[in-house]
């Protein structure tokens, strides 16, 4: 593919997944999500055209066959179901966000979301059907007009991130992020954001993440018994050197696996601090129990500070704010304390703190350099391992892929970048937690569930601070959305309650 074309296609691609997120549900937007779903399966295909994952696949023309019709079959029986029962595709979405399949082609692998790209595209279809049969009727009245800027800055994030790969050191690193992040991720913002988020459909919710999790932990607690990883040749050559053996159960890295793990524990513990119900109470503590069990196996610094995170934001709404806030603060005391503390010189340690956290200190540092050097406009999307070799003297580090999402936003995107990447954090926070924090709140119906979903955000934004990956997670635009679509709906049963 010519350097015109991918950049034309990946401009247009990024515009349709801009006007899924913008546009309200229609025909109009049902479109943009078929030209969105179409494009970036093309672009890849095209970026990775000559590679030779590809070209071995391009010579295996039975596989070819049989994966497209494996994947049709599985795609037309997902919009049926999703038509037919419209509440299985918020599940199957929720069910497919951890799963990633491993693709083998040319001796390489690659671990790709496949059977969340599935239901994506199982659930545009259903609504492309739904949409062209009888098109809904358009949201009316001041409750369509709560909270209009998450998605306009959700929007621009994508249009910038695309904008800003055309320049990239790395074109194709970028690419890959558009077309397999956030474009199909913009589609999951707009499924997402269209459904009713109910307590029947969050219960449903809570119970598959909560099945999935707990067999996740059974599957680490067999590789921590047998001391053996099923992949990831990275982790297990580390675990060799380590007084402590790390899991990652059916996921690549131990810290991701050790997010989810956080996140669930976190969706699970809003609803245990204000169920009333005994047999409720001891099935959440329960499995709170199994998922702390599983966390401990990863080892993950990181996912266990997402979780105080977490914790903390559901404290701060079932009990004081204040006194949440005194205590984290004095937590934080603690921990400046101990750093400091460090080989017990009374200074604080770089060079120890930089071989605790496996070279992410010299990657913070290295990024605000690359900042530094261009504080505008950055290297470009995607490009933060590439700049980093090339403009770094340790080039030879053995860690170049940035780990502090903030650092990253910056050093590739500059201040254009880092602004939009501030603005949906502070928009996205105001949005969620709108009208939550008054006592008379706790009486609203998805209180807990509004409780659970910001308290996950705010896990994953402090875990994405220590390993990055805020855009390329789904999980942060499903819960985008579906803070959104719990705070719009809490807005406007205020409003028929008070018209005034």
């Amino acid at each position: 593919m010519s350097d015109f074309l991918a950049a034309a296609g990946l401009l247009i691609a990024a515009a349709a997944a801009a006007a899924v997120i913008l546009l309200p549900p229609g025909r109009g937007r049902s479109l943009a999500m078929i030209i969105a779903i179409a494009l970036f399966p093309a672009l890849i295909l095209g970026d990775q055209w000559h590679t030779h994952q590809i070209v071995d696949l391009r010579h295996d023309n039975e596989r070819i066959v049989a994966l497209l019709a494996l994947g049709a079959v599985a795609v037309v029986a997902l919009a049926y179901a999703f038509r037919r029962w419209p509440i299985l595709l918020p599940l199957a979405i929720v069910a497919a966000l951890p799963f990633r399949v491993p693709l083998h082609a040319g001796g390489d692998t690659a671990n790709l979301l496949v059977p969340l790209y599935l239901v994506i595209a199982g659930g545009v279809i259903a609504v492309l059907l739904r949409d062209w049969a009888s098109p809904p009727a358009a949201v009316t009245g001041p409750a369509s007009r709560i909270h209009p800027w998450l998605p306009r800055i959700l929007a621009a994030v994508v249009v910038l991130y695309a904008v800003q790969t055309l320049y990239s050191e790395d074109f194709s690193k970028g690419l890959q992020n558009v077309c397999f992040f956030l474009v199909p991720f913009s589609v999951v913002y707009a499924l997402i954001a269209d459904v009713k988020w109910d307590r029947r459909l969050l219960t449903l919710v809570l119970c598959v993440v909560a099945v999935e999790a707990a067999a996740f932990v059974l599957v680490g607690t067999v590789e921590y018994a047998t001391r053996s990883l099923f992949w990831n040749d990275q982790v297990i050559r580390s675990n060799e050197f380590h007084t402590y053996f790390r899991v990652n159960s059916v996921f690549w890295d131990p810290n991701i696996y050790g997010r989810y793990l956080a996140l669930v524990i976190v969706l699970a513990m809003a609803p245990l601090f204000w169920v009333r119900e005994r047999r409720e109470f001891a099935l959440l503590t329960v499995l709170v129990a199994i998922l702390w069990f599983g966390l401990a196996q990863t080892f993950s610094q990181s996912s266990f500070i997402a979780l105080g995170a977490g914790l903390a934001v559901l404290a701060a709404l079932r009990w004081s704010w204040r006194w949440t806030l005194a205590a984290v603060g004095v937590g934080l005391v603690g921990a400046v304390l101990v750093v400091t503390l460090v080989g017990g010189s009374g200074k604080i340690n770089f060079s120890r703190i930089n071989i605790d956290t496996s070279g992410r200190a010299n990657l913070v540092s290295g990024g605000l350099d690359l900042f530094v050097e261009r504080p505008l406009w950055g290297y470009g999307s995607g490009s933060f391992q590439a700049a980093y070799r090339e403009h770094r003297e340790n080039q030879d580090a053995p860690v170049t892929i940035s780990h502090t999402e903030p650092i990253t936003a910056a050093a590739e995107q500059g201040l254009a970048g880092l602004a939009l990447y501030v603005a949906l954090i502070v928009v996205a926070l105001w949005t969620m937690g709108a009208g939550m924090w008054s006592r008379a709140a706790e009486r609203a119906p998805p209180y807990a569930g509004r409780g659970a979903v910001l308290a996950a955000f705010v896990a994953l934004l402090v875990h994405t601070m220590a390993y990055a990956g805020f855009y390329e997670d789904p999980i942060t635009w499903v819960l985008l959305a579906a803070g959104a679509s719990l705070a719009t709906a809490a807005a406007r049963d205020v409003a028929v309650r008070d018209p005034a």
